[in-house]
């Protein structure tokens, strides 16, 4: 049949089963626009406050259920601002189409109004990046779009259409979206090997990155840990991928990593690496990475396996079905002593705060209790992400999601948003700090407008906390421009923006404040008033092997 352009994109939408995105409309973008409103009780359009909350819920979208997020935006600065969204959705390897709309094709090339290139600015922070200008490729490029940014290491693709394609018509025939092929890239002698240096090691231990969450292989993780019978330390991206409350599971490694998992990879000698990156932020220094251990790596990227740490053998393809081929060729194996030494250290540096005041460490312990363990929790960037990801025990995936590679400050209430549109059933609270609330504080008006009952929880310590941070402990406590304590009412700004308010300065009303705005089934803000000097514990300094980190208790052993 004969269709538009505008229309045409809608229907390929339909195809890959999209029943919503974010977006925001302008002049080169209308025609998708008065398309959507005519299939507005088959795709839901959430009209963010500004199209960067729109790339971050779809985002959120994408972490929290697993599906493609979609977000749209107009010509120039509609799409230039997705391309922060689009960069942390790449850095964390999240599978989003964003589709932007150009100027006419007569106009390209010659600086007309609204004109950017946006396909040539998001080419790095990409998987591929087109522009249509003819209306026979439309329908193949917006599907090679999807199976793109699904396929193998999944990421986001950007789809820019030229407006007078979205005006012309042609034939439209609909097509199933073809099977995502298998990334088999390892061989027998690869699984083999993996067996064998699993078997051959006496102090294991496994190192669990964001690729398992994204392989679904949470069940094989657990599996294979109880079949080496190893401790478990994750990344910031992995959560809940084992359970937090599981005896094996020794928390966080790197630079905010539990002295646990940081002594314990730096002892064993063997380091199974699944689906992580070695990010500079968990390994520290490189040349003394668990320098003890054979390192068997598997990862679905072959460009990763080497880039930063050296293997002894490594395995590429998706991670879920890798690991099942292990499981199956693994006894079960016993490792009394080593167990033994790494509960020791577990005993010896268990996480802890000063519990003399309301802190962040408090209140996500009192989330957890009040949820029951079971929200999908969302952060922005700083203090607060640490700590959320310390003190709440995740028990299952995707119910962690946070800017981890890119770190960037804004991302959590977009995200909040997007994980709630893809999860009514669930709670989802974002925990951010003052800072980060100040960049992204608009879309409380989007989660107002659609009355889209998430929790946003302000960490206010008046300051921009990870940074005075790292001013107290290595700048001689030189606060330049870290300093927040001016005359902005987050409760006020909240109410202004259409949402429930709540401040809370005693950690009394923290369970109060929680079960109400629970209770509301509307957007609320809970604002935490903590001190301004509060710090994020243990710690590894910046190029420091993590064997180094230290702790509240370290540092007043120094004086």
């Amino acid at each position: 049949m004969q269709l538009t352009g505008a229309e045409i994109v809608v229907e390929c939408l339909k195809e890959q089963g999209v029943d919503t995105v974010f977006g925001y409309p302008g002049g080169t973008i209308l025609n998708v626009y008065d398309a959507l409103y005519k299939h507005s009780s088959e795709i839901t359009h959430i009209l963010t406050s500004h199209e960067q909350g729109a790339a971050h819920a779809a985002d959120g979208y994408a972490r929290a259920t697993g599906k493609v997020g979609v977000c749209l935006a107009t010509s120039g600065p509609g799409a230039t601002n997705l391309v922060t969204g689009i960069a942390t959705a790449y850095m964390d390897s999240v599978p989003v189409v964003a589709i932007t709309c150009n100027v006419n094709l007569p106009l390209l090339g010659k600086d007309s109004f609204q004109e950017v290139d946006i396909a040539g600015v998001t080419m790095p922070i990409t998987k591929h990046s087109y522009i249509v200008k003819d209306i026979t490729r439309l329908a193949d490029t917006i599907r090679k779009a999807f199976a793109i940014a699904k396929e193998g290491r999944p990421g986001p693709v950007l789809v820019d259409i030229t407006k007078d394609v979205t005006a012309v018509s042609f034939e439209y025939e609909k097509q199933t979206p073809a099977a995502i092929c298998s990334s088999c890239k390892y061989t027998k002698e690869d699984i083999e090997k993996a067996v064998s240096l699993i078997k051959e090691s006496k102090r294991p231990f496994i190192y669990v990155g964001g690729g398992a969450v994204i392989s679904g292989a949470s069940k094989e993780v657990r599996q294979l840990s109880e079949l080496m019978d190893s401790p478990v330390c994750d990344t910031l991206m992995a959560k809940g991928v084992m359970d937090g409350h599981h005896e094996r599971y020794t928390g966080m490694i790197g630079m905010h990593g539990t002295k646990a998992s940081n002594l314990g990879v730096s002892e064993c000698d063997l380091l199974v690496a699944l689906g992580a990156r070695f990010s500079d932020r968990v390994v520290g220094n490189a040349a003394m990475f668990a320098s003890r251990a054979r390192v068997l790596h598997i990862d679905i990227d072959a460009a990763e396996i080497n880039k930063n740490i050296k293997t002894e053998a490594s395995v590429v393809g998706d991670l879920k079905e890798i690991l099942t081929l292990i499981n199956q060729e693994l006894p079960k194996m016993e490792h009394k002593e080593w167990n033994a030494h790494i509960k020791e250290l577990k005993e010896k540096y268990p996480l802890n705060y000063d519990e003399s005041a309301l802190s962040c460490p408090y209140i996500m312990e009192e989330i957890d209790k009040v949820t029951g363990g079971d929200a999908v929790i969302t952060t922005d960037v700083g203090q607060h992400q640490m700590w959320a990801a310390q003190y709440y025990k995740y028990s299952h995936p995707r119910t962690f999601l946070s800017s981890g590679g890119l770190g960037t400050m804004g991302y959590g209430l977009g995200a909040c948003i997007g994980a709630k549109v893809g999860n009514p059933d669930k709670i989802c609270i974002n925990i951010a700090g003052d800072g980060c609330f100040r960049m992204n504080m608009n879309e409380l008006a989007t989660a107002s407008r659609y009355q889209i009952p998430i929790i946003e929880v302000v960490i206010n310590n008046h300051v921009l906390g990870m940074v005075r941070q790292w001013q107290t402990l290595f700048y001689e406590k030189r606060y330049s421009q870290t300093v927040l304590d001016d005359g902005v009412d987050f409760c006020m700004v909240a109410k202004g923006l259409g949402c429930e308010a709540i401040r809370v300065t005693r950690k009394e009303e923290v369970a109060d404040a929680l079960t109400r705005a629970i209770e509301m089934k509307k957007p609320v803000l809970i604002e935490c008033v903590i001190p301004e000097d509060d710090k994020v514990f243990p710690m590894v300094p910046a190029g420091a092997p993590i064997s180094e980190v230290f702790d509240a208790t370290d540092l007043e052993k120094k004086k």
